[in-house]
Order: structure tokens, then sequence, then C-alpha cells
């Protein structure tokens, strides 16, 4: 079969080959985009993933130390408590009496053995 030599068919010929040209570099294009929009999209998942996790540390980390406030805040307060009783004379005397056997002015002190409690 022989091709047809014309001015006609050779410009057909060249408007099918630059749109063939133009699909080939559109198909180069979305295929460079598509991969830098996947490269872009796994860096963002492994990055929200990277905070997720760092985000739940903290969190847990904060209960911990929710947890040791509280306690250091009851301590402060019985702490404080204990200074307002050092103020008085009287706490000061009893705490002298009981840890160390001191007595006051005509007082005897009797060391009693401690009693067991027997499960018999």
């Amino acid at each position: 079969m022989a091709k047809i030599e014309n001015p006609y068919v050779a410009l057909q010929e060249k408007k099918v080959q630059t749109v063939e040209k133009k699909k080939r570099g559109l198909m180069r294009r979305l295929t460079l985009y598509s991969v830098f929009a996947a490269i872009f999209l796994i860096l963002a998942v492994s990055t929200l993933i990277t905070q997720n996790v760092a985000l739940d540390e903290k969190v847990q980390q904060k209960e911990k130390l929710d947890v040791k406030l509280a306690k250091l805040e009851k301590g402060e307060t019985l702490l404080k408590e204990e200074i307002v009783k050092l103020n008085d004379d009287d706490y000061i005397a009893k705490i002298a009496r009981r840890d160390y056997f001191l007595s006051d002015n005509g007082e005897i002190i009797f060391n009693l053995p401690k009693a067991k409690e027997d499960s018999d």
C-alpha cells in the first residue's frame, strides 16, 4: 500500500504528532506532579503520626505530674498545719514528753510494756 505524499497529509501527520507529543508531555507532568504529591502526602502523614505520639506522651506525662502535684499540695497543707501547731507551746511540750520522755514539774513517767494482741 502506497502512502499519499501531499501537503495536506503531511500537515495532518504533523498535527497528530503534535497532539501525541502534547499527550506525552502532559502524562510526564502529571506523573511528576503525582510523585511530588505522594511524597508530600507521605511526609505530612508521618509528621502527623510523630506529633500525635509526642502529644500522647506529653498528655501521659502531664497526668503523672498532676498526680504528683496533688500529693505535694496535700503535703504542703499538712506541713503548714504542723507549722501552726508548732507555734503552740502546749503542742511542743506534748511532743517533747512523748518523744523524749521529758516530764513536767511533779510528773512521774511510767514506761509500760506494749500490749500484745492474742489471736487465740
